[in-house]
């Protein structure tokens, strides 16, 4: 048995514990990293993930503070326009189209965005270059114990690492979260989410479109071209066994399937990758703290992949996290800090996953009556200018 010290502790190695690990380690600090599941960083490799992840702009700011930013821009697909298309009249085709545009209220795209594995390709990448941050793939979190002055963490491997503050990034089935006896509270909507990549002859000009018809949005998000072709991620939400029957259909009878569900708005899609299932929730923890512990990505929200939320929220909550370690660095993990880290995310968490579970309430509608109220909605959040930019504004978290 081992017995070692650290800063920081972060349990979980996907795209948020590791941006916190290259963060905290590009500040200075002492990171120990762990996860059970060593990272896929190749997007041919059985068990890659396929989904994609837009980094809204205001999260610029945090990779650039843990020199990611620089690794990641090359491969970005900029995010310009936001295109809102209502497909539930009678027939499968655009009845309303709407374009919310970045330039009305920046001079900056609404971010970029990137496939997943990649992301952990780069961030792995940087994690090797810092000299204070230690990365171990293949080892688990197993138990948690704290006291007023540290936290104690036994690891998979027998190690036992004291640390100032633990960063529980592992999931929402945390292992940190549940040693801490913190509750959720979790909303089901049975629904699934296919992901996979396509190409299209139409090039995308870098405007991510969210098509909704029933069942939950069907949105095509830019990625760069791919082996000469415009090429787009595609998240397909519907109810789980319209999931599992569309996930089982052979390749060519799911590609006429998804081009009636595209409405063909970048001409006929060609699948480019496997598909992947992945369940749809949401839920917040109770509390985003413990004794010597914050709760961050989604240890502590999970939300449906709607307005590119989920992964942004996670860098929120580091941004705050970092800022309050580097402005008091001898009060580390102490009370003050996780108090006002409590304070400023709990809330505001709080309020965007309610929003979010709206957006997708509405998006799954059914009956032809409620489509039509959605589409009016739609219409008139659009017409108003000020509402329109506000939305935005809120949409990416700024004011």
């Amino acid at each position: 048995m081992t017995r070692e010290s650290t800063d920081i502790l972060i349990s979980g190695g996907g795209p948020a514990g590791l941006a916190a690990a290259a963060a905290f380690g590009s500040a200075g600090f002492s990171v120990i990293c762990v996860d059970p599941t060593p990272p896929v960083t190749d997007g041919d490799a059985e068990g890659a993930d396929l989904r994609t992840t837009a980094f809204l702009h205001p999260s610029r700011a945090v990779l650039q503070a843990a020199s990611l930013w620089d690794r990641l821009e090359p491969h970005a697909a900029a995010l310009q326009v936001m295109r809102i298309v209502d497909a539930g009249g009678p027939v499968a085709e655009p009845r309303i189209v709407k374009d919310f545009d970045a330039a009305d209220i920046s001079d900056e795209p609404f971010g970029w965005n990137f496939p997943n594995w990649l992301l952990r390709r780069e961030m792995v990448a940087r994690l090797a270059d810092l000299p204070t941050v230690s990365f171990r793939p293949g080892i688990a979190t197993t138990a948690l114990f704290t006291r007023e002055a540290e936290a104690r963490v036994t690891l998979s491997d027998g190690a036992i690492v004291t640390a100032r503050l633990v960063v529980a990034a592992d999931g929402r089935n945390s292992t940190i979260r549940q040693a801490l006896d913190i509750g959720v509270h979790t909303l089901r909507y049975g629904q699934k989410a296919l992901a996979f990549a396509v190409t299209h002859p139409i090039p995308h000009h870098n405007i991510s479109t969210e098509i909704h018809r029933s069942g939950g949005p069907f949105t095509l998000v830019p990625l760069p071209d791919r082996n000469g072709q415009p090429a787009s991620a595609i998240v397909w939400m519907e109810t789980g066994p319209e999931v599992t029957r569309l996930a089982a259909l052979p390749e060519r009878d799911f590609e006429a399937e998804m081009n009636v569900r595209s409405c063909q708005i970048l001409g006929p899609l060609k699948l480019a990758t496997r598909r992947s299932v992945w369940p749809i929730i949401s839920q917040v923890a109770d509390r985003m703290t413990g004794e010597r512990t914050a709760l961050m990505a989604e240890a502590a929200h999970v939300v449906p992949p709607i307005g590119a939320q989920g992964l942004n929220m996670s860098l929120a909550d580091l941004r705050v996290l970092l800022e309050l370690a580097e402005a008091d660095r001898a009060g580390l993990g102490g009370a003050k800090m996780l108090e006002t880290y409590q304070r400023r995310r709990h809330l505001e968490v709080k309020a965007r996953v309610a929003g979010i579970d709206a957006l997708n309430r509405a998006s799954m509608m059914g009956g032809q009556t409620f489509r039509d109220l959605r589409a009016a909605a739609l219409d008139t959040l659009y017409s108003v200018a000020p509402l329109r930019r506000t939305m935005m504004r809120a949409g990416l978290g700024v004011r």
